[in-house]
């Protein structure tokens, strides 16, 4: 008798535990998190090989810390990330808040376009529960793989009262990151992220989070852009300038009739001859042209040393070229008002 009331009072600990853990759904697309390679001493591999199951497998202690469960959204190398799986992501995560099936909700993701996708759901998701984005640089199977602890510092931040109303963030390395500063700055360390304007925004190590500071650009669902509905998004290029750039790149996109060009120019978003005319010739074709810089820090300013209002064109403030492309797009899902555009830039 006393057998059976210890064991109950165990099992009913061991439930009402369980209940405290927080809920948090992995949401897996792929990348070098999920690679796998011919040898654990090679940086060869192929990204997006392990499902999502031996990724939660890889992660010791995980069951202390949160109840998991997860999902297969893609497995892809994150090179072949789209605009079709960015819309695929947002509602599913709309789904899973608007259900309450999940306190925090975790994305493993590809290195390469990580910080566009994470920038993007945080324009677009309706939620401001914590959406952490995170990855690694070595494959599943590589010595030293940093898969399994970028995961475990993801779902520690995800379940944290210090992120509960954060919204989207990238946990990499220990650090954590703003989607909207972050970008990934080397080809091959495992410290591969770093935000050049403002530094991370936190830190996660032996199972705690430390913010540092707040985001007070808008996001999520103060955001306008709520992409309920869309099934695509207008078609907006990137042309980067170099010394002697001539005006290929950007003919070929009047051509292909994009909706938007974003130049990641020379210094402060500057244009030499060449381009500076291609792009007075696609404003007067009613395309919308954001200036920005390939320097990968700083702000271009309007009406510096180019004339912004001659040329027709705005400005990407300190967003990176890519992710000037993401809120571009999202954009002229809005307005064509260049006035309103602009603001959109200065905004988030």
């Amino acid at each position: 008798m006393k057998k059976a009331l210890l064991l109950s009072f165990l099992l009913l600990s061991i439930t009402v535990y369980a209940q405290k853990l927080p809920r948090i759904k992995i949401l897996a697309t792929g990348g070098t998190i999920a690679g796998k390679g011919a040898s654990a001493d090679r940086s060869a591999y192929n990204a997006g090989e392990l499902p999502i199951e031996d990724l939660i497998a890889a992660v010791p202690g995980i069951e202390k810390i949160a109840t998991i469960s997860g999902e297969q959204i893609s497995n892809v190398g994150s090179q072949d990330m789209s605009v079709e799986i960015w819309m695929k992501l947002n509602k599913r995560i709309n789904e899973i808040y608007k259900r309450n099936e999940a306190d925090g909700v975790v994305i493993t993701h590809g290195t390469d376009t990580q910080e566009e996708t994470a920038y993007f759901l945080s324009l677009t998701l309706r939620y401001d529960k914590p959406v952490i984005v995170t990855g690694s640089m070595r494959p599943a199977t590589a010595i030293s793989a940093d898969g399994p602890k970028n995961l475990y510092d993801a779902i520690v931040v995800a379940g944290s009262k210090e992120a509960s109303h954060s919204g989207v963030l990238l946990t990499f390395s220990e650090n954590i990151f703003s989607p909207r500063e972050v970008s990934k700055t080397n080809t091959t360390h495992v410290d591969a992220f770093t935000s050049p304007n403002s530094g991370p925004i936190g830190r996660v190590y032996d199972g705690k989070v430390v913010m540092y500071q707040t985001q007070l650009r808008k996001v999520n669902k103060s955001t306008p852009f709520d992409i309920a509905g869309l099934t695509s998004l207008p078609e907006v290029s990137i042309i980067e300038l170099y010394a002697g750039a001539s005006a290929v790149g950007l003919n070929a996109s009047i051509t292909a009739g994009v909706k938007g060009i974003i130049t990641a120019g020379l210094g402060n978003g500057n244009l030499n001859k060449a381009n500076a005319e291609a792009v007075a010739e696609a404003t007067k074709a009613g395309i919308t042209v954001v200036r920005s810089s390939r320097t990968g820090a700083g702000r271009v300013t309007l009406l510096g040393e180019t004339n912004d209002e001659k040329l027709g064109t705005i400005v990407a403030d300190d967003l990176s070229p890519q992710k000037a492309r993401i809120l571009l797009m999202l954009g002229l899902t809005k307005t064509t008002d260049k006035k309103q555009l602009q603001q959109y830039f200065f905004e988030y």
